[in-house]
């Protein structure tokens, strides 16, 4: 079963309008994870970055958020992590990758054997490709 890391960026694009391409992209990668075609993985942080851009950017109200979270973490093929191997994360940050969040997502999909990471950045997606860790 092939495993994702999700980064809050390809989180927000689900729950919000903002990229309707990117919201149907992340809709089909869900619907194969209930349906246990893979498994995506979602670190802490991104929980976290994930509150905070919706409370902040987008004047959700935190009860929608807490929603939506539960909503998240319950379906079925979505694993949050709770592990951070900081020996990984020490060797991608600050460099080659200088947002800390960013590193965490990258160290984490090193850890699990190089599981593609799926993010719609486009600086962390070049990032990603020297360090070898695929995306999608």
């Amino acid at each position: 079963m092939t495993t994702f890391i999700i980064d809050t960026n390809a989180l927000i694009s689900f729950v919000t309008d903002r990229n309707v391409a990117q919201q149907k992209q992340m809709r089909e990668l869900f619907e194969a994870a209930t349906r246990l075609k893979c498994r995506i993985c979602c670190p802490q942080n991104v929980i976290t970055e994930f509150v905070y851009v919706m409370e902040k950017v987008y004047a959700v109200d935190p009860l929608k958020i807490q929603e939506m979270i539960r909503d998240f973490l319950g379906l079925t093929g979505v694993e949050l992590l709770h592990h951070l191997d900081y020996k990984i994360l020490l060797t991608i940050w600050p460099s080659p990758i200088h947002d800390f969040a960013d590193a965490i997502v990258a160290s984490v999909g090193r850890a699990n054997r190089n599981a593609a990471i799926i993010t719609f950045d486009k600086k962390l997606r070049a990032a990603l490709k020297k360090l070898g860790i695929p995306t999608h």
